[in-house]
């Protein structure tokens, strides 16, 4: 049995548990089995990102050090914290120290989870049944950092009954970012009124946000201007199950 280790994310954590465990669960249903480092802390990307180098370096040597001695795949349900490990990870220790020679080591195994779902375990129906049209937004880390373009449409164009619609500006970033959403409050609020208003005219039920904090943000936005419309994690809906 593959075995994989759960990378929670703080946003997934402290935010999105019930998205965790469905994310459990599929790993689960299809043969995989999950263990969770429990002294895994944040990868560091906040500090690192605002200019705090030292301070991100510091929380980044405690999450490798979680890591290091584990086995398998490193599996995330963020794009933006893989592609941190994977891309920044490796470039904040000389090269020939043991730290970066971990750095590196990790970054090959860490995986976002509909990239680990396509690309490694090369599957995409998981038998899910959601009968509603969905739209999709693509976050920039996932797509523009991992590359991860169109793994989530392939995944939810699986699913039973489920409608995939057409989003405008659909890589167009919601203006979270991160600490951008809170040093430029206006610039992000514009940011993400202009992608709700087109998700609100896609006509969805439904929108799908493979990113915790473009998720949060989005769902936010969508709740100000009173809309029904859904905003759900990939992993929510792969998680449905019903009628074939």
């Amino acid at each position: 049995m593959m075995k994989v280790q759960l990378f929670v994310t703080c946003l997934g954590e402290n935010l999105l548990p019930d998205m965790l465990q469905k994310m459990v669960g599929i790993l689960e249903r299809i043969g995989v089995s999950c263990e969770f480092p429990e002294g895994q802390t944040c990868c560091g990307q906040p500090f690192f990102n605002s200019g705090f180098q030292k301070e991100g370096r510091e929380i980044a040597l405690l999450w490798m050090k979680m890591f290091a001695d584990t086995d398998g795949y490193i599996v995330a349900p963020s794009g933006s914290c893989v592609e941190f490990v994977k891309h920044r990870y490796p470039k904040m220790f000389p090269e020939g120290t043991a730290e970066h020679k971990i750095a590196v080591q990790l970054a090959e195994r860490v995986f976002e989870f509909s990239q680990f779902l396509t690309n490694i375990m090369e599957i995409t129906d998981l038998g899910a049944f959601f009968p509603h049209r969905v739209a999709c937004h693509s976050p920039c880390h996932l797509t523009r950092g991992l590359g991860v373009r169109d793994e989530q449409q392939r995944l939810l164009r699986a699913v039973r009954g489920l409608e995939l619609i057409s989003l405008n500006d659909a890589e167009t970033c919601c203006g979270f970012g991160g600490i951008f959403s809170v040093v430029y409050p206006e610039v992000s609020m514009a940011m993400m009124e202009a992608k709700v208003m087109n998700i609100m005219a896609s006509n969805a039920e439904c929108v799908v946000v493979s990113e915790p904090g473009c998720l949060i943000n989005i769902r936010g936005g969508l709740q100000k201007m009173n809309s029904n419309i859904r905003a759900m994690h990939l992993i929510e809906i792969l998680a449905q199950e019903g009628a074939a």
